[in-house]
């Protein structure tokens, strides 16, 4: 079960995701949205909403992170 963020520039709670899933030793795929614009439909696809960071692991999706408490 892959794990994948989707994240934009400049978001703190995009880069704390990313923190607590390098700190765990859980490879993620991150995509940002800021820099593949074109990905802003599949975010919504996914996840229905245009909020970042959207966190997918296999068939879990989770809007936002909380410091992964």
């Amino acid at each position: 079960m892959g794990v994948t963020i989707y994240t934009k520039d400049g978001c703190p709670h995009c880069q704390a995701a990313k923190e607590h899933f390098s700190r765990q030793n859980i490879d993620y795929t991150e995509i940002n949205i800021s820099e593949d614009k074109g990905k802003i439909d599949e975010l919504v696809k996914v996840a229905g909403v245009r909020k970042v960071p959207v966190i997918v692991e296999g068939d879990k999706v989770t809007v936002g992170f909380n410091g992964g408490g």
